[in-house]
């Protein structure tokens, strides 16, 4: 790829794309793109946060954009893995079973509030997510290439809910919260509300071959190897923090390197350097981290942790 094909066509492609999703989605342009990053690094997403801030809305709203197949599933205790993966049922007049896909079967899957659903029925899903594929009664169907998972979960309100382990919470490239908007951007989402009480208009501006170009396009970003060695350096620093229980794993390692490519791909960039790497250094790693019991009961946080660790690693500089 060269630096000519990324500013003729990626990264107009990319605005467009992001440009259509702020129309149904008002005053959370950071959390756009990097929501975007992460599906060019090929990678989840997890929304910890309240209700009604938009979660559902801002899924919907990347599927008709990227014209990607669309699917939600509200988690509650009672549903299986089945419904995730799909199932067999017999067919009495073919004699045959016939296989009946389930909520994952798409381009684009909605785990609404997948912290309220059954430990069996998460390990399901994110089996899904890291195969890319769903087996029932031993036949394997691969999932499209470009399959993309934005789960949510409520972090008000524990009743009934089975939390993600944390080595469940490292499938997931990015862990983000949206929050409440601002003033401005709380005005102006009455008044888009008031003016078209129906669905904000997302028009469909990427087809599901640009979304594997842009895939293929973050995976060819180069990086020197004083970057590597600056990722390694951080997540080094990481698990020997005194004040870490457990420190970034090699897939959050894996992780950071593949957003910070997609960071400096959206920036017009064929090449990483560390402001990369900052910009999604918390996104990526802050759900990756475990404090000890004294940091915690100090009121040590975990982004105090990751500030810390930036600080103290040294920058690469690249000519």
């Amino acid at each position: 790829m060269t630096e000519q094909e990324l500013k003729s066509h990626i990264i107009p492609k990319s605005k467009a794309v992001i440009n259509e999703v702020k129309k149904a989605v008002i005053g959370k342009d950071d959390i756009i793109i990097k929501i975007l990053l992460a599906i060019a690094a090929k990678g989840h997403v997890l929304l910890d946060d309240i209700p009604g801030v938009g979660k559902t809305t801002l899924a919907v709203a990347f599927s008709k954009a990227m014209s990607l197949d669309y699917k939600r599933m509200q988690f509650t205790p009672d549903v299986m893995p089945a419904d995730v993966t799909g199932f067999s049922v017999y067919n009495r007049q073919s004699g045959q079973f016939e296989y009946k896909e389930g909520a994952a079967m798409c381009s684009l899957f909605l785990a609404d509030e997948i912290n309220r659903t059954s430990s069996k029925t998460q390990s399901a899903l994110l089996e899904v997510m890291e195969e890319g594929s769903v087996t029932v009664d031993g036949i394997t169907r691969v999932l499209p290439r470009h399959f993309i998972v934005i789960a949510t979960q409520n972090p008000v309100g524990s009743v009934g809910t089975q939390m993600l382990p944390e080595s469940q919470l490292d499938r997931f490239i990015i862990k983000l919260s949206m929050g409440y908007p601002d003033l401005e951007s709380e005005v102006s989402i009455l008044k888009s509300k008031s003016h078209s009480p129906s669905d904000n208009s997302v028009n469909a501006v990427a087809t599901r071959q640009e979304i594997i170009m842009l895939q293929n396009a973050a995976e060819e970003i180069f990086t020197d190897d004083r970057i590597y060695h600056y990722i390694a350096s951080i997540a080094a620093a990481t698990r020997k923090h005194p004040m870490a229980k457990l420190g970034l794993s090699p897939r959050g390692t894996v992780a950071l390197s593949s957003m910070a490519k997609a960071s400096a791909l959206l920036h017009g960039r064929t090449f990483v350097i560390a402001d990369d790497v900052k910009y999604v250094f918390q996104d990526v790693c802050a759900h990756r981290i475990i404090l000890t019991t004294k940091a915690k009961a100090s009121g040590f946080t975990v982004k105090m942790l990751l500030d810390e660790v930036i600080d103290m690693t040294p920058s690469p500089k690249l000519l």
